[in-house]
């Protein structure tokens, strides 16, 4: 009998993809749906809710669920560790949590897979429990990218690399060689909504786009939590900002719904495409 995939979930389509492959892939999941970050679309699936606290619960659940590959996958904003109730666990685990939370998320984020890892479970990526997810090279919809385009993304690339390289974040966005934005913690979303404020004269129109948004993963990353994950409301939002479209880097990336996101690029004319590391370079 296959053991069922252990998926650790917080809010939004990633753990909604990742669920629905697994069961359809003959796997089978049990899903821990975060508590405060619950996603409405997993109740179906079993399972059971945890606090984020509750390390040691969570370790037993997956394992009398018979799990040996774990994945965590969704939305879930960092607490205020001081407000967290924790089991044994969880407070033997918080002083090393709390330090390694002060060098930034993907410190943090080690810890957590550390931690699993020496309990027996092989932590996977998403893009390891649902390969249909990852971002593959060249154009992906929408227009070709013209010379200009691919100057922009080049400059985005580079600048988010930068700021990952700092724990800041994935994204930038680059109109002309001037970048407009970085993201940090309030994600990609939020990022392209200043980005849609600013004047039209330096981020392009509808009738006009320029401009890219490009994400990619920090350099040096624990790739197997939070790779870069884009979805229709990116390509909506990179529309509504009047730029020429989104690049994210082919093999680090994710695409959520991608026939979906293909579908509005081409409706609103802007392009998705996958940059290889060494065309940034």
């Amino acid at each position: 009998m296959t053991a069922p995939l252990g998926l650790i979930a917080g809010l939004g389509e990633l753990p909604v993809a990742i669920a629905s492959n697994a069961v359809a892939s003959g796997q089978g999941v049990y899903v821990l749906r975060l508590k405060g970050f619950e996603e409405p679309a997993l109740a179906e699936y079993p399972g059971a809710v945890v606090g984020l606290g509750e390390i040691g619960g969570v370790i037993e659940r997956l394992k009398s669920a018979g799990c040996k590959d774990v994945v965590f996958a969704g939305i879930v904003k960092r607490p205020n560790f001081k407000d967290l109730k924790l089991d044994m666990r969880g407070a033997m685990l918080l002083p090393k949590v709390v330090s390694e939370a002060r060098k930034g998320d993907d410190a943090l984020l080690k810890v957590l897979v550390r931690e699993f890892e020496k309990h027996g479970f092989n932590v996977i990526g998403s893009e390891e429990a649902n390969k249909a997810l990852l971002a593959p090279v060249g154009l992906i919809a929408g227009p070709e990218p013209n010379e200009e385009n691919l100057a922009d993304i080049r400059a985005a690339a580079k600048v988010a690399s930068a700021t990952g390289a700092l724990d800041i974040g994935q994204g930038c966005v680059v109109c002309d060689g001037l970048v407009l934005a970085v993201e940090a913690q309030e994600g990609t979303d939020e990022m392209l909504k200043r980005c849609a404020a600013l004047p039209e004269a330096i981020r392009g129109k509808p009738d006009a786009r320029r401009g890219v948004l490009a994400k990619r993963p920090k350099p040096d990353q624990e790739r197997r939590i939070d790779l870069p994950t884009t979805g229709v409301s990116t390509v909506e939002l990179v529309a509504a900002a009047g730029l020429a479209g989104l690049a994210v880097e082919a093999g680090g990336a994710l695409l959520l719904r991608r026939a979906d996101m293909e579908a509005a690029a081409d409706r609103l004319g802007v392009f998705i495409y996958g940059f290889k590391p060494d065309e940034v370079s």
